[in-house]
């Protein structure tokens, strides 16, 4: 019997648009590079303000930039956000970014450099972010039903145990969870190269088999444009080569594992786009580690299982990320990285229920305010997903 039911609560923080989060961050968000010292200075006037630069934000265009706002605006929408200090270096972007994280209701303010210089808009900035640091403050957790937590899963740096081991510990938590009526999300479109058919076959309807299949076939329609159909640079990597896996194919069928046996596939996203409802959702996603958990904090979960043979390091500043190893080498040697060991699993000294729940089991410590390893450590990797060069 699994230590969760459609019973089990957590403690939350409840926003404005009832969505809950398991952190309370308030964020200083830059729309673009130019912006990232000025944010950087407003964080570090502000104790509690927590500043997420990245390199990009000038000169995109097209589906890029659309992907760039909606996954600016998802960031300072997630949950884990209790408010957000938008930062550019022009008003009429900025204030995009501000009105679309502003349809939760929670606070939000922009800044624009340009007409100001730095010292005036850090100024202006910082004393916004007091304010909303000191009323972030002041919310309490409150009890929350266990189908309110969103999760995310994705592996990295994966070898022979991931797939069996910590990735189907994950896929049994995820197929408890989805008894329990939780929104879940896994994706990697490039990591189930060779085990597409199984994905498909799991999809509940036609137009959902469908919407995958056109995500997936898009991906190749990528490769085959950039003339490149060997990927045997990047899949499988060199670490999960040095791990004992050898093909795609054997990795996707590992990876494939963090979906559980009873999970059906509801629903299809595009990067960094929302569910509509419960259930288990691919997202067309990069198999680059932050990129994929930037995509997922993007799309609104607040708690991230990643399940890792070799030894990963990822982290996310809005997303806590709960890392799953079942390699007892790399838990000795990397134990610091490492908040579920399943190493047992391999060596009989476990069932892979067990393991299930012991995931299951840091996730509610994980949403009641426990910081995870990759948080403890400083570990705040953002990288935003771009689909072509700038103009």
């Amino acid at each position: 019997m699994s230590i969760i039911s459609k019973d089990t609560t957590f403690l939350g923080y409840r926003r404005e648009n009832s969505r809950v989060g398991v952190r309370n961050h308030v964020i200083i968000l830059p729309l673009d590079d130019l912006s990232n010292a000025v944010a950087e200075a407003v964080a570090h006037n502000i104790k509690g303000a927590l500043a997420i630069p990245h390199p990009y934000g000038r000169l995109q265009f097209g589906a890029d930039l659309e992907l760039h706002f909606r996954t600016l605006i998802g960031a300072g929408c997630n949950p884990n956000v209790a408010a957000v200090v938008v930062i550019g270096i022009e008003d009429s972007w900025t204030q995009k970014v501000v009105d679309g994280i502003a349809t939760t209701g929670k606070p939000v303010a922009g800044f624009g450099i340009e007409g100001h210089g730095d010292h005036d808009t850090i100024l202006r900035a910082s004393k916004v972010a007091r304010e909303f640091v000191q009323n972030a403050s002041e919310k309490r957790r409150e009890p929350c039903g266990i189908h309110e937590l969103w999760v995310s899963t994705k592996c990295g740096e994966s070898d022979t145990t991931s797939g069996c081991g910590s990735n189907p510990t994950v896929g049994n938590a995820f197929d408890k969870l989805y008894e329990t009526g939780n929104t879940l999300v896994f994706g990697e479109t490039s990591e189930i190269t060779g085990g597409e058919r199984i994905v498909a076959d799991r999809c509940r309807t036609p137009d959902v088999k469908e919407r995958f299949m056109f995500m997936f076939n898009r991906y190749q329609d990528m490769i085959n444009r950039h003339k490149t159909s060997d990927l045997s640079d990047s899949q499988p990597t060199k670490g999960n080569i040095a791990g004992g896996l050898t093909t795609i194919e054997e990795k996707a069928l590992g990876n494939i594992q963090k979906i559980g046996k009873k999970c059906m596939v509801d629903g299809v996203l595009d990067k960094a786009e929302v569910p509509t409802g419960p259930g288990l959702w691919f997202m067309d996603s990069s198999s680059a580690a932050a990129e994929m958990v930037t995509l997922c904090a993007a799309s609104g979960y607040a708690v991230h299982f990643f399940p890792t043979g070799q030894g990963n390091v990822i982290g996310n500043p809005i997303l806590p990320v709960i890392k799953i190893c079942a390699n007892p080498r790399t838990v000795r040697l990397m134990s610091e990285h490492v908040d579920v060991d399943t190493s047992g699993l391999l060596q009989r000294e476990m069932t892979l229920d067990q393991a299930g729940d012991q995931l299951l089991e840091c996730m509610l410590r994980t949403a009641n305010g426990r910081l995870t390893a990759a948080e403890a450590l400083g570990h705040r990797e953002f990288v935003m997903t771009r689909l072509y060069e700038s103009a």
